[in-house]
């Protein structure tokens, strides 16, 4: 799946436990009538992906959704989803539409020199 938006907030890394697991997330706003603000977050070596962003660009993230359930210590089952970034790109310098239009298909003259010959030019 995929998610666009401009950026709005970029965490510093975190580390957890012994085994130094790391965590940062980003924020995004997408661009559609009711804007929301999606929380993705990037794990272990794809925290390092996001060095080069800032705030205010234009990405579009390659996400996963996750669920996990938890057994608390009174025996309720609790379920939890997070959505994992694992691909970032930078959209705000793509092309913006500055291609130039067509011209309407009355601006062309049809051709009208054509004999039998010169439209047959297949190869085989």
């Amino acid at each position: 799946m995929e998610i666009q938006g401009k950026v709005k907030m970029i965490g510093e890394t975190q580390t957890f436990g012994s085994n130094g697991f790391r965590k940062r997330e980003i924020v995004i706003t997408t661009e559609e009538q009711y804007p929301q603000h999606i929380m993705v977050e990037f794990v272990q070596d794809k925290t390092d992906l996001l060095n080069s962003y800032q705030i205010g660009q234009t990405v579009k993230i390659s996400i996963n959704l996750r669920g996990r359930e938890w057994v608390n210590p009174q025996g309720e089952t609790k379920y939890f989803n997070s959505i994992q970034g694992w691909r970032i790109e930078n959209l705000s310098d793509a092309p913006t539409g500055d291609i130039p239009p067509v011209p309407p298909t009355e601006a062309f003259e049809p051709a009208t020199d054509l004999n039998e010959e010169d439209h047959d030019d297949l190869p085989f």
